[in-house]
């Protein structure tokens, strides 16, 4: 059984509490599960982050949140769902993830820009979580790497209200910096 820690208030809580949230959140090891039956699911995630079973959307946020926390990209770009008994293919119109809210911090003369995802999850950009440009279903935009390996990533789409908060944080070249890292988040011309 997958145990779900909740973060804490994202709006009310301290840039401490944050990253303590951040740094113990434990995901199970879904890389190391590799069962023998697999299958399909009705299971979609669409391009606004919102999960569908069959048609209808998930609407509790906890069977969101423990769907996600067992998913996985496979080295074929397919999404499932696994555990250690069996792995379910699902849709995934564009990224798993939205990111939905960010902080900026500013301490010690590091910034760091914290996110947190549709799915409660407390993400850093920085060297560990990059923020790239890639083209999506709305065009070129930033996404945030969640988790996985590089070419099995899962990522976050930044929502609109996010990717114009993050847009009014960049320089005149179109980066941010993020606990020591540099991203070009825009193309200037």
């Amino acid at each position: 059984m997958v145990q779900l820690t909740l973060p804490p208030d994202f709006t009310a809580a301290s840039m401490a509490e944050l990253m303590a949230f951040a740094h113990a959140d434990k995901l199970p090891p879904v890389e190391a599960w590799h069962p023998a039956h697999c299958g399909v699911i009705d299971i979609r995630i669409a391009a606004d982050g919102r999960w569908y079973h069959e048609g209808s959307e998930i609407r509790r946020p906890a069977m969101v949140r423990l769907f996600s926390r067992v998913l996985r990209r496979e080295p074929d770009g397919s999404h499932v769902l696994v555990t250690p008994a069996e792995k379910m293919t699902i849709a995934v119109d564009d990224a798993p993830f939205v990111a939905v809210e960010m902080r900026e911090e500013a301490a010690h003369g590091l910034t760091r820009l914290v996110f947190r995802l549709n799915s409660e999850d407390i993400i850093v950009a920085g060297p560990a979580h990059p923020l790239r440009l890639r083209d999506g279903p709305a065009g070129r935009l930033p996404y945030l790497y969640v988790r996985g390996s590089a070419e099995r990533a899962l990522e976050a789409r930044l929502s609109r209200p996010v990717y114009y908060q993050l847009a009014a944080l960049a320089d005149e070249y179109g980066r941010v910096n993020s606990d020591g890292a540099a991203f070009t988040i825009g193309e200037v011309t």
